[in-house]
């Protein structure tokens, strides 16, 4: 059997994630504890009692998640022996490229904590609030080439991309708002069903730049060391082990395109991976492996249960 960890992206928070790992696991608390003193910031409390519109808030939205994977990967080598580096690959979708690379051992916990505060922040601030938008684009007529042809209808009047091929059936389009409102309605023609997230900022597009130019600054004095397992990086589908190369992709990953299909398919096919291990906060990523790769397994590990039954499984 060959293992990857997959770590969650936005969308996965929810309050009271984490909690019952904290309650059962004194590793998982360490973890919470970390990532609060390196914001300086009650984040874990923010996470056990809401409100939930500021969870949902990108600049703590991105270190929460984070934290509830560390806490899993944390308390499953801890507790239970089973390391990441017993993975064959990692890989996360968008903020959870980091949790990987954290959870691979290539950024500590604290500096990962803070990147993706500081990303959260950058990424709100580089477009004002209302001007950008996203959409994603489902239905069994949804695939990359409707997502791009909606997309270029989008961009005669402004700037519309293809942010998160997810899977066949889920794409995501990111850009201004006018392009994005011009996208749904192609989409829609092209037999798609279209729904306007409910997000802060046009993510995964060229709106991102000047969040990207914050990050590569932040980046550049960061340590990274090699991961403990290759991460396949979502700007290139491909796997990567060198630092300097990972320190390129995180700042291209800003704006670029999250090929998690093309991610999970080479994962699944020249990776060899038979076993995906979600972890972290909800089960998004387990329901999009099963139906990109419907042969390998797709086990989300979230609560104390999923990690007792994962590491006797192995």
């Amino acid at each position: 059997m060959s293992i990857a960890f997959i770590f969650p992206g936005q969308g996965s928070q929810s309050v009271g994630m984490g909690v019952e790992l904290a309650e059962a696991f004194a590793s998982a608390r360490e973890v919470f504890q970390e990532v609060d003193d390196a914001l300086g910031q009650k984040l874990f409390q923010l996470m056990r009692e809401g409100p939930e519109g500021d969870l949902t808030l990108t600049e703590n939205a991105q270190p929460a998640l984070m934290a509830v994977s560390l806490a899993v990967t944390r308390t499953l080598e801890k507790e239970f022996g089973v390391g990441v580096d017993r993975a064959a690959f990692v890989a996360g979708h968008s903020l959870g490229e980091y949790s990987a690379l954290a959870a691979a051992g290539a950024i500590s916990l604290a500096d990962t904590a803070r990147l993706l505060k500081l990303r959260g922040q950058a990424m709100q601030r580089a477009v004002p609030v209302g001007e950008g938008a996203m959409a994603s684009l489902i239905g069994p007529k949804t695939d990359i080439a409707l997502a791009e042809a909606a997309a270029a209808a989008g961009s005669e009047v402004g700037v519309c991309v293809v942010a998160n091929d997810n899977n066949n059936g889920n794409v995501v389009i990111s850009g201004a708002k006018a392009a994005v409102d011009k996208a749904i309605e192609k989409a829609k023609e092209l037999g798609a069903r279209a729904i306007p997230l409910n997000v802060s900022a046009p993510f995964h597009c060229p709106l991102m730049q000047p969040a990207a130019d914050e990050m590569a600054a932040a980046l550049a004095s960061a340590t990274i060391l090699a991961p403990r397992a290759p991460l396949v990086a979502n700007v290139t589908a491909a796997p990567v082990h060198d630092p300097d190369v990972i320190r390129k992709l995180l700042v291209e990953q800003v704006t670029g395109r999250v090929r998690w299909r093309e991610s999970m398919t080479w994962l699944a096919g020249e990776g060899g991976v038979t076993r995906f291990a979600e972890a972290g906060a909800g089960k998004v990523l387990s329901g999009m492996a099963k139906r990109i790769a419907p042969d390998a397994e797709a086990t989300p590990l979230n609560t104390p249960a999923d990690l007792e039954a994962f590491a006797a499984s192995l």
